[in-house]
């Protein structure tokens, strides 16, 4: 029988969180590290309100304007900073504290949300507002994305745990992705789409107040001695001359280029298609979130990195079959089990391509590889918005997005024959 004291210890044993987070095959256990899991608090908190704002933003849209080519074009203006400036702010998040310059990056989307809310409640807002306030966000976002993927060494500081983070990251987004449409729709229906901008606004103070809290150890930083452009071209050098860099790159171009764009035509999907208002809306992206969040729990479990090539191959196959099916359904329900297909493979897609590249590159250049990643997707995708919108003002939204869907799952049969060059690289960087 056992003792007063064992069973005690083996309560404790369950209870304290620390030994399940310091499990090595635990899903969330690079939470263990004090300034990763307040960025993750932070974040739970504070992306839920960038998807409420996301689809107030696209129904705003349309109500104000009934064009998909509008969709199309407010998505670009949105986007296309990430192309011109992600790159270059991936030299400066080489060379400057990451953290500080999240704190402002943060603070910038955080008033333009503020200030589209004041517009739409005063009953002012017009097109050209939206268009401006997502050019401003949009330069925000091209900051901010590679500086907080750099940062992630610096919250996780064993590098082991980073393929973890990097998953849990896809978590969080995943899980604001899942979260936030649905409570979109319904804010929109209670207050109308500014109220969904002031939801985002108030959110963006978790993230900012995490940061602060935060006590990270700079990365300390070897000035090169070259300029801006010599480190930004030395950088493009290196990219493309690391072949199994250059190929998860290209890879991640076409999807973002011919895939990711159907995500601006959901209004039309949800009011012309399917018949449905704010809330189908709503749900649809819910839907994309749901499968998404599945696939980023699916990564974060997974304890090693030799699968992950085949994983890639797999995810984008799913994506590019998911969306050629769902362009031409017309059951709410069946275009529901679709677009999780397509979250799914979207999502482990990006997120294992990105662990690749992490684990494999040279610390020197992390902060211009993942710049380079995240232009590649967030860059890219607002060129294949106003293409695939000019397409569909003539061959219609649904045949567009089956043209989408058929490219891409062209892109993934590409992908399987550099298989074995993705490992061969792994297997010489001892991975």
């Amino acid at each position: 029988m056992l003792s007063f004291a064992e069973k005690s210890r083996i309560l404790n044993r369950f209870i304290d969180i620390s030994s399940y987070l310091n499990r090595p095959g635990f899903a969330f256990r690079s939470l263990r590290h004090r300034n990763y899991r307040y960025y993750f608090f932070g974040q739970l908190i504070s992306l839920p309100g960038t998807w409420i704002q996301n689809i107030a933003l696209g129904w705003l849209v349309y109500r104000l304007t009934d064009s998909a080519f509008m969709l199309g074009a407010v998505g670009f203006a949105g986007q296309i900073p990430a192309l011109l400036l992600t790159p270059l702010a991936g030299v400066y998040a080489d060379r400057t504290n990451r953290r500080q310059i999240l704190i402002a990056t943060q603070s910038v989307s955080m008033l333009v949300a503020f200030t589209v809310s004041i517009l739409i409640f005063s009953g002012a807002v017009e097109i050209w507002h939206i268009l401006a306030a997502a050019i401003l966000n949009g330069i925000s976002i091209a900051f901010d994305t590679p500086y907080r993927h750099a940062f992630l060494v610096e919250m996780v500081t064993e590098k082991k745990d980073l393929p973890n983070a990097i998953a849990l990251n896809s978590t969080l987004f995943n899980t604001a992705r899942f979260i936030g449409p649905p409570l979109g729709g319904l804010l929109i229906a209670l207050g109308g789409e500014g109220l969904c901008f002031l939801v985002n606004g108030f959110s963006f103070l978790a993230v900012i107040g995490t940061l602060v809290a935060m006590n990270v150890k700079a990365t300390e930083i070897t000035a090169s001695g070259k300029s801006i452009f010599s480190d930004l071209l030395s950088g493009f050098n290196y990219a493309w001359g690391n072949r199994p860099i250059r190929v998860l790159l290209l890879m991640v171009i076409t999807t973002s280029f011919t895939g990711l764009p159907y995500q601006v035509f959901m209004p039309v999907f949800a009011r012309e298609v399917l018949g449905g208002d704010a809330q189908t809306l709503g749900f649809l992206t819910g839907a994309i979130g749901a499968g998404a969040l599945i696939g980023a729990f699916f990564l974060a479990s997974r304890k090693g990195l030799s699968e992950i090539p085949r994983i890639v191959f797999v995810s984008a196959t799913m994506f590019g079959i998911g969306l050629a099916a769902f362009s031409h359904s017309t059951s709410f329900w069946l275009s529901m089990g679709l677009l999780l297909i397509a979250g799914f493979g979207m999502v482990v897609e990006f997120a294992s391509s990105n662990t690749l590249l992490q684990t494999m590159v040279d610390d020197r250049m992390r902060g211009r590889i993942v710049a380079l990643y995240s232009m590649s997707f967030m860059g890219i995708t607002p060129l294949g918005s106003l293409t695939l919108g000019s397409v569909a003002e003539t061959a219609g939204v649904q045949n567009t997005l089956l043209i989408s869907g058929l490219f891409c799952l062209l892109a993934s049969l590409f992908f399987l024959r550099k298989i074995p060059l993705i490992r061969n690289a792994m297997k010489n960087a001892g991975l």
